[in-house]
């Protein structure tokens, strides 16, 4: 069987000259890159210190339903402002473009409860910072922070410095 890495499309020079883009939908195109990944994010996740599983829109959604599944936990969507149809509590955070803004259904986490918050791609951090915020607001426990792909070069790991972040691929670059 293949490395994870190995099921990474890397693209040079998208979308800029001097960046590489590394390309998750690779991976969800092969049944084994797919179960391999899903199988190594959810390896980063001890059962018994987890209640929920959350995942950001939306390829945390991908990775994130299947692991709460096999942990049988339930799993709360975090989505893009505008999207849940109850009422819900929401978290701006900054982009390298602009801002934009998440949510979280207001009855999704119980005070105490231990949440992994699930996403494909560390890069600057904000989308997963909003997300342990949102957490927070409702009174739950952010566990830990998973990735399949982290872009150390990009330093989102220090914007979640108080938190537990683990990621299966780490790329020095951007």
């Amino acid at each position: 069987m293949k490395k994870i890495e190995e099921y990474v499309r890397s693209i040079p020079d998208f979308p800029e000259p001097g960046i590489i883009f590394r390309d998750v939908t690779s991976v969800l195109q092969d049944a084994d890159g797919l179960q391999l990944a899903i199988d190594k994010m959810q390896a980063l996740i001890d059962k018994d210190e987890v209640d929920v599983i959350a995942g950001t829109e939306s390829r945390g959604f991908i990775f994130g339903a299947p692991i709460a599944y096999n942990l049988h936990k339930p799993f709360v969507l975090i989505r893009k402002k505008g999207k849940l149809p109850c009422e819900t509590i929401s978290e701006k955070y900054d982009l390298e473009y602009g801002s934009a803004e998440i949510e979280m259904h207001k009855d999704a986490i119980r005070p105490g409860q231990r949440v992994v918050i699930i996403d494909d791609l560390l890069a600057t951090g904000g989308t997963v910072e909003a997300c342990n915020k949102l957490v927070k607001q409702l009174g739950g426990v952010v566990a830990k922070n998973v990735f399949l792909i982290e872009l150390a070069g990009l330093k989102g790991r220090e914007k979640l410095a108080d938190y537990d972040v683990e990621s299966v691929i780490c790329y020095e670059g951007k």
